[in-house]
């Protein structure tokens, strides 16, 4: 059993695909997921499963997104683990930045190297992009609003799909999937002690 963190893209943005976390939540339990939180209304759960079944979860719950409510969502999948690798890794987290400009693209696939070439770094300064397997980190030193790095061009550009996160959520997110790895482990151990007496 693991934990795991799926971003939708897209949920209750500008009124449009409204999706309530309570709804959500229900879909990965009934799925057969253990654990399930929500964070925020846009679309970010984390949840324990084993990784059969967490490779089955975009199909499961995009279908179920389709046939209750009537449209259609990327989702992306992240282990805990490799959350806790790409918060480690981002080149723009430094002690002197400020984290209300950092962000990070998940994409759904690591991009083709023809792709990559054809990414454009300067098609919005000052804003700048680093592209690290299967996400992409991003500053905005101006705010993501008037930004042209949008999903719409990395979806086009890179020839996959991508959803965005700001840096305090993709945080927040870490910090839920950590605590729920924790609380597995103590549950487990816990179990244990009790097979033992």
């Amino acid at each position: 059993m693991g934990v795991h963190v799926a971003l939708l893209r897209g949920i209750n943005v500008g009124g449009h695909n409204k999706l309530p976390m309570k709804d959500l939540a229900s879909m990965f339990r009934e799925a057969g997921c253990g654990e399930v939180r929500t964070y925020i209304q846009s679309g970010n759960v984390v949840f324990a499963a084993d990784d059969a079944l967490a490779a089955r979860i975009p199909g499961i719950i995009t279908g179920s997104i389709r046939e209750h409510f009537g449209f259609e969502v990327p989702l992306i999948m992240r282990s805990a683990g490799q959350l806790s690798d790409i918060v480690r890794a981002n080149p723009f987290a430094t002690e002197a930045a400020d984290e209300r400009e950092l962000s990070v693209a998940f994409l759904a696939d690591a991009p083709e190297e023809s792709a990559l070439e054809a990414l454009d770094p300067q098609r919005s300064p000052p804003d700048e992009l680093v592209v690290d397997g299967s996400q992409i980190y991003l500053r905005f030193p101006d705010g993501v609003a008037r930004s042209k790095l949008t999903n719409a061009y990395f979806d086009a550009t890179l020839r996959t799909t991508s959803t965005v996160r700001n840096w305090r959520t993709t945080n927040k997110l870490l910090e839920l999937a950590e605590s729920l790895s924790a609380d597995a482990i103590r549950k487990s151990l816990d179990g244990l002690l009790n097979e033992a007496s």
